[in-house]
């Protein structure tokens, strides 16, 4: 269970910094760009941590407050909850 959990979240986390990179280079490109509500979806979903990594190796939305503070506050919480469950796994709790 404590495999897939991380497996889980690191894929989450790849394929968040994968998708703010395709809507980088969208944007770039002038070509049609990835929704909000599919961006909001991957980082609620688990990967707010590479998406917080993405803004920052790309300097993509970083006008956006919400991007700016509020997906590194969320990958705080999806961490803390991450670590909260390796434990009671393990049987500290």
């Amino acid at each position: 269970m404590l495999l897939i959990l991380l497996i889980y979240f690191i894929s989450m986390n790849v394929f968040s910094f994968i998708l703010l990179f395709s809507d980088y280079r969208k944007t770039k490109r002038g070509e049609g760009r990835i929704s909000e509500w599919a961006i909001w979806l991957a980082a609620f979903l688990g990967g707010a941590w590479g998406m917080s990594m993405a803004v920052k190796a790309f300097q993509h939305k970083t006008g956006c407050r919400t991007y700016r503070y509020g997906l590194p506050v969320l990958a705080i919480i999806q961490i803390a909850v991450v670590i909260y469950f390796v434990l009671i796994l393990k049987g500290v709790f």
